[in-house]
């Protein structure tokens, strides 16, 4: 009778002998892939250290997923319920989900780590690799959903039918989803801002700083701070200014001097063009122009055209701060005035006209 209970209980036995496996089995892969880890952060190349980060919980989860589904199968074995068929089922499905799971993550590092170069290397266009990642990550996911289905014994050949015949229906009905989707990957693919850009449409009121760029959306944040959702498709119709690109800024002003003194405006006109050419600010190699443009109602006016060797907003001003001083020191220095509107009126003296 000792014997027989022995035998009825020995299954007991060998699920707790494979589950406490498992738990060391566990313990050292994570201790494994910690020294793995430790070992890598060493070298100069950072796709080991992806790799290694990347296969830690899938290995792990592998090893207990798969090692209680055993013990579970010899539980069903003995209590004859019925569920092995399953569980080995879910054994398969579990390899490819932690597979997948595998793929995501190293894709996931792959992407962190192209983003962020380490110090001293070329940094590489952000844009180009998400939308590289997201593809990669969506075609992982597809498959994997395909290889489960096939395992629990959907038709994929069906499926797919199913899906090109559908897929004329769907077209239909999601044209506006689709639309943004061909748009944002032709973002993708012209490159004609990317995020951190500031952009503008002059066909839309559409300005700031590109924030996020969606399959769907495009998040612009404005110069009030406040949040602007652009479908991509608009993109493909409306014509899109770059500011963030620009080589220079433009620095173009008028500027009027009284007629009183017109003997001096030559020289003003020269010293003005002078600074400009000696400014350090200032790029010589863009045009540069200083020239009497007209005569106003109440002043000789003449012109700067001119271009910063900055694009920076802010240091621009500054710039264009210290030029617009500079030219109302030569106009002093020379006995001139800035002119500012003036009339003069004539009276006629209506006794002599009598006489």
């Amino acid at each position: 009778m000792k014997l027989l209970a022995g035998e009825k209980y020995g299954w007991m036995l060998e699920m707790f002998i494979l589950v406490t496996a498992v738990l060391v089995l566990a313990r050292l892969v994570n201790f494994a892939i910690d020294k793995l880890e430790a070992k890598a952060s060493h070298s100069k190349t950072l796709w080991d250290d992806a790799l290694i980060e990347a296969c830690r919980r899938p290995l792990v989860w592998l090893i207990w997923i798969v090692g209680i589904n055993f013990a579970a199968t010899i539980a069903s074995e003995q209590l004859d319920s019925g569920w092995t068929p399953f569980l080995l089922y879910v054994n398969k499905l579990a390899v490819v989900a932690l597979f997948a799971l595998f793929l995501v993550n190293f894709i996931n590092r792959a992407e962190q780590n192209l983003i962020t170069p380490e110090p001293g290397e070329k940094p590489r266009d952000a844009m180009t690799i998400k939308a590289v990642a997201k593809v990669l990550r969506a075609s992982v996911l597809v498959t994997a959903a395909l290889i489960g289905m096939q395992l629990f014994g959907f038709s994929i050949s069906g499926l797919l039918a199913f899906g090109g015949v559908g897929g004329l229906a769907i077209g239909f009905a999601a044209q506006d989803l689709l639309s943004n989707f061909f748009g944002g990957l032709m973002i993708y693919l012209d490159r004609p801002f990317k995020v951190g850009d500031w952009v503008r449409s002059p066909d839309r009121n559409i300005e700031g700083t590109v924030e996020d760029i969606g399959w769907r959306l495009t998040r612009i944040r404005t110069f009030d701070k406040r949040p602007l959702y652009v479908p991509n498709s608009i993109f493909a119709s409306i014509s899109l200014e770059n500011p963030t690109r620009m080589s220079n800024r433009r620095i173009k002003e008028t500027i009027g001097v009284r007629y009183d003194d017109v003997a001096v405006l030559p020289v003003i006109l020269a010293d003005v063009e002078a600074m400009l050419r000696s400014h350090e600010a200032i790029d010589t190699n863009q045009t540069l122009m200083v020239n009497f443009n007209e005569f106003g109602p109440s002043s000789l006016d003449f012109f700067i055209y001119t271009f910063t060797k900055t694009t920076v907003w802010t240091e621009f001003h500054q710039i264009k701060q210290d030029v617009l001083l500079k030219i109302a020191a030569i106009i002093a220095q020379h006995g001139a005035e800035v002119a500012f509107p003036t009339r003069t009126l004539h009276m006629v003296d209506s006794a002599a006209g009598a006489e």
